[in-house]
């Protein structure tokens, strides 16, 4: 676990690692977004501002996420310290996103759907992030068995994790979905002629649930019913992404471009 590059390094002034594998996947996210743009000719001279919509919705919103976490509002940081140095969330970030591009849209008047171009760029700023958290944060919980990643008694101290055992890498298991997902969209789903923005909804619906599930060896509070925040926050917005998804198969907007071609009829 390496809190800062400069003790990797061995020279120079401390650097904050997690923030150095976000910016790091921000410029990898924001070329592989010039990429598939100019692959769509997307030339729209409004596009940047919905790019810088996504980005300060996600800087807001991911502190915001995880602002009130106790009932007793002196056991939370001031609005201002938590803007600050507060601690981020990966999924109040894509809320955030979400709803810094659709109020630019209304500001600029842009109208027509963008999922497609930044489902393959957030996919990879994501795997390329969750390095930082792999070097920073804590692993996970115990696996009960001989494998895992086993921290030393400074490092566990600091953490707040156990010492000596084998964690869950959750954060490994977080960057081998992303790899996938980018693999996915990068050389399939974006090339199949799906609905307009809807390979978005696949992935985001695809990590929902995944997040879920990983959850349970994050070791994250418990808040609530054996669950954590994450969890609740997820276990309202799943059955909602499930039912989109539904609703997109039926109405034909999942189905492949020349797939489609082949089911309609031909005039008479």
């Amino acid at each position: 676990m390496f809190p800062h590059l400069d003790d990797l390094l061995g020279f120079g002034p401390a650097l904050d690692t997690h923030g150095v594998f976000v910016a790091l996947g921000l410029m990898a996210g924001g070329l592989v977004f010039w990429i598939e743009a100019r692959r769509r000719r997307v030339r729209d001279p409004r596009i940047p501002w919905l790019v810088l919509g996504a980005l300060v919705g996600a800087a807001i919103f991911a502190r915001l996420g995880t602002w009130v976490q106790h009932l007793d509002p002196s056991q939370n940081l001031g609005f201002a310290e938590q803007m600050l140095r507060g601690n981020a969330s990966i999924l109040s970030a894509l809320v955030g996103a979400w709803l810094g591009v659709h109020l630019t849209k209304r500001i600029v008047g842009y109208r027509e759907r963008t999922g497609d171009l930044f489902a393959p760029a957030v996919a990879l700023a994501l795997f390329i992030g969750r390095f930082g958290c792999l070097f920073t944060e804590r692993p996970g919980t115990p696996t009960g068995g001989g494998w895992g990643i086993v921290l030393d008694e400074e490092t566990a101290a600091r953490l707040g994790s156990p010492a000596g055992v084998g964690l869950h890498p959750s954060f490994v298991y977080e960057i081998v979905f992303h790899a996938i997902a980018f693999a996915l969209l990068w050389f399939w789903l974006r090339h199949l002629g799906l609905g307009a923005g809807e390979t978005l909804t696949l992935y985001i619906g695809a990590y929902a649930l995944f997040r879920f599930f990983v959850e349970f060896v994050r070791g994250n509070e418990v808040a609530w019913m054996g669950l954590t925040r994450p969890q609740l926050f997820l276990l309202a917005t799943i059955p909602l992404f499930a039912a989109r998804i539904l609703w997109l198969a039926k109405q034909g907007r999942l189905t492949p471009t020349g797939a489609r071609r082949h089911r309609e009829p031909e005039p008479a």
